[in-house]
């Protein structure tokens, strides 16, 4: 990264520039709702709960909390339709999921990563807490769960990490408990890049310097919850697709690269010897699987802020949830250019279903192309970077299919897939503690693994032409019955 003292020159190819111009196009639209007064305690957590089981609910940004500076706000909800997702990507806003799916594939294929650029300056440098006079407990810290065991201020946050070897920087999504003024927890499933680095200090028996941005620019929280290769950073991803270097500042303690527009970052250490107990957290998959165990932490050295600064609520639910609305757009667009890039042809549409937590329950539709094709391309599926985190089922069917509907998937498997026949079982995979059919002994024994299913529900290609006829109307059929029967689809109007 090279140091430079004024932003970069290369225009932004976004409609927005940061979080705040993001919610400048949402209040343009109506798509924010501003709340005063709901607590940290309950009410931040219950209403945010109901907005992301709602497809079409609005964003919302919550102010004048209960024992809190006001000014200091929460907004949530931020990626709960397809509109908002499209925005954060610079597309157009009217695209239904499959087809924002498909234009994201696009653009990650087109892009070029951009390496981000030092900047001397920058909004988050507005306030700035150093040593002794560090508390994080300034900011809103809300109990998104009824169960939880403690206050959460990282959902919608990233930590920055530098492989101490490579000197590569990663921005990963894991949850951050509330501790004390200078101490917040830290957790990240084995095998994620930020624990590899971790882990990498940790066995030079050296702290691992961390920054967790608790708000900030839209796209970088999307690429921070994505699969992207070990090695490549998030910024220089994100940089690609803006079309110019993201500005960054040193961090005073650590090196690390601050996002120069960032509203929130903490700084510090996490020590290789120090833990405390954290959790239980209800998580993406819709329990509380991980329960409440010692978890390492950071210690905060210094905290950087705007004025008015803007933390930001992602808390995971029950799926289908916000976080799988719009995990689902994306990871099925990166599983696709994931299978392109393995050269397996014919892979016409790929779906990442909300109500498997995006990743437990996916389905990819192609065009047969020779024999062992539908198989091959469910074991890709099922074990390439992307789809190999946590998975559960792939599911694999013909180009007639429309994978985003998950009635048509489902007819798809009862009527062309064989139990006997038609599923292969891959054993001992990629899982995560947050697993919840992983059993207690295996937990606490450390076996972090599950089994994948692959479904064939294609047409068997030894007899795929003298399969059955669907009894669907052409397309011409189906725009002539609408033209001239439409009508009686429409509700009866009662008389006054």
């Amino acid at each position: 990264m090279a140091t430079i003292t004024r932003a970069p020159k290369a225009k932004n190819l976004l409609p927005y520039d940061g979080l705040r111009g993001w919610i400048k196009k949402l209040e343009e639209t109506g798509d924010l709702r501003h709340v005063e007064g709901a607590d940290c305690a309950k009410d931040i957590g219950m209403a945010t709960e109901l907005l992301q089981h709602h497809p079409d609910a609005p964003s919302v940004m919550f102010d004048s909390i209960p024992g809190f500076k006001k000014g200091f706000r929460v907004l949530v909800n931020m990626y709960g339709t397809p509109a908002r997702m499209a925005l954060t990507f610079g597309l157009p806003t009217d695209l239904n999921k499959g087809d924002l799916s498909r234009h994201i594939l696009d653009m990650v294929k087109d892009s070029k990563p951009i390496p981000a650029e030092f900047v001397d300056e920058g909004p988050v440098l507005e306030n700035i807490q150093i040593g002794d006079d560090v508390n994080v407990d300034i900011f809103p810290s809300p109990r998104w769960h009824e169960r939880d065991g403690g206050a959460y201020i990282g959902t919608g946050s990233y930590d920055i990490t530098r492989d101490p070897d490579t000197g590569d920087i990663n921005l990963g999504t894991y949850r951050v408990m509330s501790m004390d003024r200078n101490t917040v927890g830290f957790y990240i499933s084995p095998g994620k890049h930020g624990r590899i680095h971790r882990e990498k200090y940790w066995a030079k028996n050296e702290p691992c310097p961390a920054l967790i941005v608790v708000g900030g620019d839209p796209l970088l929280l999307v690429a921070a919850c994505t699969e992207l290769p070990y090695g490549m950073s998030e910024y220089d991803w994100v940089g690609g697709l803006r079309g110019s270097a993201y500005p960054v500042i040193k961090g005073r303690v650590t090196g690390l690269p601050i996002p120069a527009d960032a509203e929130i970052v903490f700084e510090g250490f996490a020590p290789p010897n120090e833990k405390r107990v954290e959790g239980p957290f209800g998580e993406w998959a819709g329990y509380y699987a991980s329960g409440a165990r010692e978890e390492p932490v950071v210690n905060v050295k210094a905290v950087y802020f705007r004025n008015d600064p803007i933390q930001i609520g992602f808390p995971p639910q029950v799926p289908p949830d916000e976080q799988q609305r719009f995990r689902a757009i994306q990871r099925s667009a990166l599983l696709h250019e994931e299978l392109n890039k393995t050269s397996v042809p014919g892979v016409s549409q790929v779906w990442c279903h909300e109500c498997g937590g995006a990743r437990m329950f996916v389905a990819v539709a192609i065009k047969q192309l020779y024999p062992g094709h539908s198989r091959q391309v469910g074991h890709v599926a099922a074990m390439c970077h992307v789809g190999a985190y946590a998975g559960r089922y792939i599911i694999v069917v013909d180009d007639d299919i429309d994978v985003t509907n998950l009635e048509e998937l489902m007819w798809a498997v009862a009527t062309r897939s064989d139990p006997a026949t038609s599923i292969d079982i891959i054993p001992r995979c990629w899982s995560t503690p947050l697993d919840p059919r992983i059993s207690p002994e295996d937990k606490k024994a450390g076996k972090m693994m599950n089994s994948r299913a692959v479904i064939d529900a294609t047409r068997p290609w030894e007899w795929r032409d003298q399969f059955p006829v669907v009894n669907r109307p052409s397309k011409e059929w189906r725009r002539e019955a609408i033209d001239k029967w439409g009508w009686v689809t429409e509700r009866v109007s009662k008389k006054a």
